[in-house]
């Protein structure tokens, strides 16, 4: 696994898909990729109300990625210093032997240039202490940029921070 992970707020989301444009920005996405999509589910009844339930699905840049291993020229690549996983486009041929290994369809095809393309986390912005465009493109801050472990603490603080605050409204 990464040292990194993105974690989607569902509450905060509002399905604007601005985390896709300023990926499509920052990285020249090419029309018809994605590198994080935005998928919505529903609607779904929550507390007898109609809700959407938002998914971020990047890349998850797993501990051992099936698209490294398929990959016969080492092009789909996975940094040793914090896992985040690469397309080094001077190696790739076009097989797509990695897109038909990742179970998620994450590298995806540039028809233009004829190879496999796939989020890195904007890996030139981590490498500069920065998070990913998609981040700091989020109008509501729905997205963050944490260490695998840090999501679960968050996650417990949120759920926390919800009950005292349904507390508060009985009260």
């Amino acid at each position: 696994m990464s040292n990194y992970f993105i974690k989607i707020d569902q509450k905060r989301c509002i399905s604007c898909k601005a985390c896709e444009v300023h990926c499509k920005a920052k990285n020249k996405v090419p029309a018809g990729a994605k590198f994080g999509q935005l998928v919505s589910v529903g609607p779904v009844a929550k507390k007898d109300q109609p809700r959407y339930l938002t998914l971020f699905m990047p890349c998850f840049h797993c501990e051992s990625p099936w698209c490294v291993s398929a990959c016969p020229t080492g092009a789909m690549t996975k940094r040793e210093n914090d896992g985040i996983v690469f397309v080094n486009q001077e190696l790739c041929v076009g097989c797509k032997a990695c897109i038909m290994a990742c179970p998620w369809k994450i590298p995806q095809w540039d028809e233009v240039n004829g190879r496999a393309i796939k989020c890195d986390y904007c890996r030139d912005r981590v490498d500069e202490g920065l998070k990913p465009a998609c981040v700091t493109g989020c109008t509501t801050h729905a997205l963050s940029f944490i260490k695998p472990n840090e999501a679960s603490s968050q996650t417990r603080l949120d759920y926390a921070t919800q009950i005292l605050l349904s507390e508060q409204e009985r009260n």
